[in-house]
């Protein structure tokens, strides 16, 4: 069973997830392994893995400087598998890389999801991808490697996309907590509080993880509130950052910040 749908089939009620992003190749090179591998030990569910990328669009500041870096350090997306094979016996949470659609049409939908298996990962979340183009194009091939495609819906999803949405994917739904572009936020608004409750209505077969804007325990007590748990970026992509990537280091900063 791919290891996303077990770690949500095998999750008990009351239990919330928390998942982390970082970007691969940030703040060094060869920083990648040690972060996964320190996140696991540490009790994160699973691991959102960026591919940095020239032209992030639906990324802020915070994540975009980190891109901009790590292609700097000089990562790129076969580096990342490579680094990805060398700690693959050892990882056994899973692993999704989130990238935009230029670099993996690069590489290769067939190629790119063979070494998807090969480096232990488990899913992709693909943000500038089209849903026809998904449908048609990527959905058979990442099926046929047992991959998870994870989409992305936003307040202004209709209620019919949505449904769209979750009768076409597997593994989970990643719930964009505002229509803006990634960043620490201190709190969710009325309006913000409001979706999450009608999304919640709609019963969904998919489970779901709200992400963006998650950086204290406001934020993160509405999100798990309202879904299966959180996603959360560019607050630990800056700590991580500041820490010179000392994983522990940032990890006890972040736990800390998500306790006020």
């Amino acid at each position: 069973m791919n290891k996303i749908n077990q770690l949500f089939a095998e999750r008990p009620q009351e239990k919330k997830f928390l998942s982390l992003y970082f970007c691969a190749g940030c703040p060094t090179l060869d920083s990648t392994t040690d972060v996964i591998l320190t996140m696991q030990r540490r009790g994160i569910d699973f691991i959102e893995v960026g591919i940095p990328f020239s032209d992030p669009l639906a990324d802020g500041p915070v994540i975009q400087t980190a891109a901009t870096k790590a292609l700097h350090n000089g990562m790129s997306l076969q580096l990342l598998f490579d680094q990805l094979k060398s700690i693959q016996p050892q990882v056994h949470i899973p692993l999704i890389l989130m990238g935009y659609l230029n670099p993996i049409l690069h590489y290769g939908i067939e190629a790119f999801c063979q070494s998807c298996v090969e480096a232990g990962v488990s899913g992709m979340i693909i943000p500038d991808l089209p849903f026809a183009d998904y449908l048609e194009t990527v959905k058979p091939v990442a099926d046929r490697y047992d991959l998870r495609v994870i989409m992305l819906i936003t307040p202004e999803t209709s209620e019919e996309r949505i449904r769209f949405i979750d009768n076409h994917t597997d593994g989970f739904i990643y719930m964009v907590s505002s229509a803006a572009i990634t960043g620490a936020q201190k709190s969710f608004d009325e309006q913000k509080q409001e979706y999450f409750r009608r999304i919640d209505q709609m019963h969904l077969r998919n489970p779901r993880m709200i992400g963006f804007g998650i950086s204290n325990k406001q934020t993160l007590q509405a999100a798990q509130d309202n879904a299966a748990g959180a996603i959360i970026g560019s607050k630990f992509v800056t700590l991580l950052d500041e820490s010179g990537g000392n994983a522990d280091l940032a990890l006890d900063q972040l736990f800390a910040a998500l306790e006020k």
